[in-house]
């Protein structure tokens, strides 16, 4: 109801101030920006790596550590290994394939 009308038909001042308030700080310069911009980078960089660092103690405390470890090993292995059969070597043509058994028929019949 704020944002709206009051009984006389006119906003309320609160929105007046509100919006007088977001205009000004739209006008501040680039500088302004720029620094208010890299605070807030350096805020989430900050608020992200301590949450990172809280799960990196919370996983370093468990019993099971080793074994963990064991098995994120063996689970980044099997990833690479599909990446690698998927990117790395191009499968064999399609008419080449067909043109070899076609030529093993062959030689099968001819013996």
């Amino acid at each position: 109801m704020l944002n709206r009308t009051a009984c006389d038909g006119r906003r309320p001042m609160r929105w007046v101030e509100k919006r007088m308030a977001r205009e000004a700080g739209r006008r501040g310069g680039l500088d302004e920006q720029a620094v208010l911009l890299a605070a807030g980078l350096a805020d989430l960089a900050v608020s992200t790596l301590g949450s990172a660092l809280g799960t990196v103690r919370g996983l370093l405390r468990r019993s099971d550590a080793a074994d963990l470890a064991a098995e994120a090993e063996s689970e980044l292995l099997a990833r690479g290994r599909l990446v690698l059969d998927r990117y790395a070597s191009a499968p064999p043509a399609h008419l080449e394939v067909l043109a070899r058994h076609a030529l093993a028929r062959r030689a099968a019949g001819d013996a």
